[in-house]
């Protein structure tokens, strides 16, 4: 999975913050003591709605259709169903083995969307507009206090499509999982701050080394229409260029428009299909 950034610090800071209403559990597949693959499983304890797990999946191409992807799927569906929940969800990327694994599997196609990548090595185009009034700060000057950056991320969020809404997200899940995300370079993030108030926001998550990935760029409902989002994704895209970063990823779902629309214009060009599938149990 090229596209996804991650680090040994990040995996164990999932494992490490996860509250045990999450019931988070990842499991690894071993043959002759060499890992080819694991799955990620836990209850949406972010989501309002009740019954509602991930299971992701992922078995090295070497060693693809030998039962491993079988097995992990089993256990996941297992660990979930024994913790109550109802309806599975999973992403499959691309649409040739992935998909009809899971079709095999009881597994029926849910939204779909779109991973798209970006040459960061390639110019960026104008900066745009700053409107009166609007001032861009980075995270960093919210050290202190964290929650406006919050409230501002839990209404973009809430209003995003998916099949598993964050829509319940608290105070000390979004420190956990967002604030204190390894991933988080709080430099490169970026706010549009309106009168005081966090009114826009884009999240840079980067390996440390090459990799950009835009964890979430949201505005507030009161400031939409206004180009924060493009404004704020911008800055820090450009703040990432600066520090040497040469591959930038973000995913939209396929009935975003305003942020696809966004996305294109600041150069990312599609690079994975994306399809959530999901399962009754």
């Amino acid at each position: 999975m090229p596209f996804t950034v991650v680090t040994p610090e990040a995996v164990r800071a999932k494992v490490a913050s996860a509250p045990p209403e999450r019931r988070l559990r990842l499991l690894l597949a071993a043959v002759d003591g060499q890992v080819v693959g694991e799955v990620t499983a836990y209850v949406n304890d972010d989501g309002s709605t009740p019954g509602q797990g991930i299971a992701h999946p992922h078995v090295h191409p070497e060693h693809a259709g030998r039962g491993v992807g079988t097995a992990l799927v089993e256990a996941a569906e297992a660990h979930l169903a024994a913790e109550g929940v109802t309806t599975v969800y999973t992403w499959v990327f691309g649409t040739g083995r992935g998909a009809a694994f899971a079709g095999r599997h009881g597994y029926r196609p849910g939204r779909s969307g779109h991973l798209f990548h970006r040459d960061l090595r390639a110019p960026l185009p104008p900066r745009p507009e700053q409107p009166a009034g609007v001032e861009l700060r980075p995270f960093t000057d919210f050290a202190g206090d964290p929650r406006p950056l919050y409230e501002a991320d839990v209404e973009a969020s809430a209003d995003e499509p998916s099949d598993t809404p964050v829509d319940a997200m608290s105070y000390e899940s979004w420190l956990d999982h967002t604030w204190r995300e390894p991933l988080l370079d709080h430099a490169l993030t970026f706010a549009a701050v309106v009168d005081g108030l966090v009114a826009a926001f884009s999240l840079a998550e980067t390996d440390g080394h090459e990799r950009y990935s835009s964890g979430m760029t949201g505005t507030r409902r009161a400031f939409r229409g206004r180009g924060l989002a493009k404004l704020t994704k911008h800055e820090s895209l450009r703040a990432s260029q600066a520090a040497g970063y040469t591959d930038a990823y973000t995913g939209n779902d396929a009935e975003n428009a305003p942020m696809i629309a966004v996305n294109r214009w600041l150069g990312y060009r599609p690079a994975v299909t994306t399809q959530r599938f999901l399962k009754d149990l």
